[in-house]
């Protein structure tokens, strides 16, 4: 099972096995390259008439050599991508309120824009460096405040990254490869999420494909350009994400180093180039947020010491790794509080059914691609791929796997474009040696292991489309045979080769399918959301009494949770392991403003957790989505409502609350300013009581909004360095000040002193 082809032939015909490339002295790519760089068709040969036909007939047509069906089938794969992951949008109202909040204020203030501020007075940041939210800032600005405005640039980010998918593998294996590739990103459940859902991690995948691509474009023929652009690439998925955009550096930078047709000197001022071109493009806001004066700009959120270098190698680096995160959620010290970390984390009950489908699948495919090419040349171009996907896969998951800080499933999204690519690669590479029976033997094995994890995975949820499990594991299986017997007949009929790998691919791909168009088909809110049925849902974000699983706060507007656990999912997504705290605020979201659907009442939350009793919204609203306001924004009366707008624009921020979450559901709900204590977690030390009260007397503050509690040290818990900050504001507050009920809500008036 090796390939044979002489790295210095003449590319294969469309539909060959990828063979070797050409030394470095002439280029000649493989079945899907070629015009782009010459102006020709795949092999250099000379272009067809269709370019007289016009832009229009171009695009329907594609490139020059491909068969009809070619362009027609990616365009629809495209637009079958686009319907599904825009689908119902709204039904997810503000999503993660979090960010929304912060995309509101950036749509406001440009100051606010460029820091990524939670309101629109700059107060403090979210917890990340703001690129993602850039794009849905942009949207709001041009078309106002809403939940399409604010997904709908997730949507076109996920189409993207099946366009860029489907290009990569197209372009050095065959049509067929890419569009698998792409459709099996379009449908993993995770993908199906996140590309409508406004968590950075839509961008940072994006991003981290196009990084890739570019990689094997450069390695075509060490283009420096290409190379550079992969640097720009992972600069700019820093600045969405920190750290997470460096795990596929190693693999990115060896491969090219040892399988790029240039000298090695060559290569590695490459690479520096490229490395160059990463500090550029990531460092220049780091650079003007650390050169900024503090006194001048928000706080950085997260951090302990107002650093955004402090922000990134803690809270968000290696406290992710080590567990020690200062300021989270329970205060560091170690992991243990995000479920099992361990080898099996991609496939056990909260992430398995997010991400796994096919990842069996990927890895076997892997190892094949890499023994069918394993006596090609250096420079081969479809190892190189193999190697690229494969080792980004392989580093993006073992970090994942066992990380012992915050880790929450729709991280996985990361891993579903690398899935994609293995899958399509390697499922084309062994159909075109299918002759063989080493070859059919693979194909047989993983289709087989396939249909098995599928059938094991839906076994998890037996109430959920119980045919299904069956249909998938019977189909599986018998195009497994199909292709096994195939391969043993020494030359395949067509038919039967054919009707297999049509059967095989409808089994891999129909329980990812089912669980993504169950996704669609509800709302997604809060700060730990997840695909599939609720049943599936084996519990995301902090164990031992800390937020559970289920999408860990408010429900979308005007939504009901219909499905208890363990059952098949209903409109919308069901709580499940401690989405309150007894006494604290409970789920629900803000009153979007009009235009925006269900302007119903907060959905109630069912499920209970370790943490005590009550997940519901609190009567008469005012209340933060679960764990009191640190999932999801809280629920704003209209009473509340009237009373915060009244007079707010003769104050810098309409009202204080703890929690980004909880002032968040306030903003979102009035459109002013509202200043959050203690950020995220209510445990930054950000302001300290010293300069609270400098704001009060300036009379820039006119309420505070009691409950909302942070989770870290600093909301009420005492220790590390943002000490008991929020508690001392509270207790000051209600020394100093009179509580008023408006609508349920608890209100300080802080121009009134008792």
């Amino acid at each position: 099972m090796t390939t044979t082809h002489d790295s210095h032939a003449s590319p294969p015909p469309p539909g060959n096995p990828p063979g070797n490339p050409p030394g470095p002295e002439v280029l000649v790519v493989g079945p899907a390259q070629g015009d782009h760089e010459r102006g020709g068709p795949p092999g250099g040969g000379p272009r067809d008439g269709h370019a007289a036909g016009g832009r229009a007939a171009r695009l329907w047509r594609g490139r020059a050599g491909d068969a009809p069906w070619v362009r027609p089938a990616f365009l629809g794969l495209l637009l079958i991508t686009a319907v599904l992951y825009s689908y119902d949008l709204t039904a997810s109202g503000y999503a993660n309120s979090f960010y929304s909040a912060a995309v509101q204020a950036g749509s406001e203030s440009w100051k606010a824009f460029f820091f990524g501020s939670s309101d629109a007075a700059n107060s403090i940041t979210v917890d990340k460096p703001p690129a993602a939210l850039w794009p849905m800032a942009l949207s709001v600005r041009l078309f106002g405040l809403g939940s399409w405005q604010i997904l709908l640039p997730e949507v076109l980010m996920g189409v993207g990254t099946v366009a860029v998918v489907y290009a990569a593998v197209r372009r050095r294996f065959t049509p067929a490869a890419g569009l698998i590739a792409g459709a099996v990103l379009a449908v993993t459940p995770v993908a199906a999420l996140m590309f409508r859902f406004n968590n950075p991690d839509a961008l940072l995948a994006l991003l981290m494909t196009v990084a890739v691509y570019c990689v094997l474009r450069a390695l075509e023929g060490a283009r420096t350009t290409w190379l550079v652009w992969a640097g720009v690439a992972i600069g700019f998925a820093f600045l969405t994400k920190t750290l997470q955009a460096f795990l596929i550096l190693p693999p990115l930078a060896l491969v090219y180093a040892v399988c790029a047709p240039m000298r090695l000197r060559r290569r590695l001022g490459q690479l520096a180039l490229a490395g160059l071109a990463i500090v550029g493009a990531g460092g220049w806001w780091v650079a003007i947020v650390e050169l900024w004066p503090a006194s001048s700009r928000p706080y950085i959120g997260g951090s302990q010491n107002n650093s955004f270098l402090e922000l990134t190698f803690g809270y968000n680096g290696l406290g992710r790794i080590n567990g020690d995160e200062v300021g989270s959620v329970g205060g560091g010290g170690g992991g243990g509080r995000w479920g099992s970390s361990g080898i099996g984390r991609m496939f056990d009950a909260s992430t398995g059914g997010q991400i796994s489908w096919l990842l069996p699948a990927a890895l076997l495919l892997l190892v094949a691609g890499l023994v069918v090419t394993w006596r090609a040349g250096r420079t081969d171009t479809a190892r190189s791929a193999f190697l690229l996907w494969g080792g980004s896969l392989l580093m993006t998951a073992a970090i994942f796997s066992f990380m012992a800080g915050i880790f929450h499933e729709y991280y996985t999204v990361a891993l579903a474009p690398y899935i994609a690519a293995l899958v399509g690669m390697g499922a084309t590479v062994l159909w075109e040696e299918r002759h063989t029976f080493a070859a059919s033997a693979a194909l047989t094995v993983t289709v087989a292991v396939t249909a098995v994890w599928s059938f094991t995975l839906l076994g998890r949820t037996p109430d959920y489309l119980p045919w299904l499990r069956w249909a998938v594991l019977i189909g599986g299986l018998t195009a497994a045979a199909g292709l096994l017997l195939a391969g043993r007949a020494g030359r395949p009929g067509p038919r039967l080769s054919l009707g297999a790998a049509a059967l095989a691919l409808v089994a891999a791909l129909a329980g990812p399918v089912a669980y993504s168009l169950t996704t669609v088909n509800e709302g997604h809110a809060g700060s730990i959301v997840t695909a599939g049925p609720a049943a599936a849902r084996g519990g995301g974000g902090m164990r031992a009494g800390g937020p559970g699983g289920g999408d860990g706060g408010a429900m979308p507007p005007g939504q009901q949770g219909q499905g208890q656990q363990g059952q098949a999912p209903g409109r919308g997504q069901q709580g499940q392991q401690g989405q309150g705290q007894q006494g604290g605020p409970g789920g629900g979201t803000a009153q979007p403003p009009n235009g925006l659907p269900g302007q119903g009442g907060p959905a109630q939350r069912q499920g209970m957790g370790p943490g005590g009793a009550g997940g519901g919204a609190r009567e008469g609203g005012g209340g933060g989505g679960g764990m009191g306001g640190l999932l999801n924004g809280a629920t704003v009366n209209s009473e509340a409502e009237a009373k915060l707008r009244q007079n707010a624009g003769d104050y810098t921020w309409a009202a204080a609350a703890i929690g980004s979450q909880n002032a968040a559901g306030y903003q979102l709900a009035t459109g002013e300013p509202v200043m959050a204590i203690g950020g995220f977690n209510g445990s930054d030390p950000s302001p300290t009581l010293a300069q609270f009260k400098e704001y009060v007397a300036e009379g820039k503050i006119h309420y505070f909004v009691a409950g909302g509690q942070g989770g870290g040290q600093g909301g009420g818990q005492g220790g590390g360095p943002g000490g008991n900050t929020s508690s001392s504001i509270t207790s000051w507050i209600e020394a100093t000040f009179t509580e008023v009920t408006v609508g349920g809500t608890t209100l300080y008036d802080l121009t009134a002193e008792k």
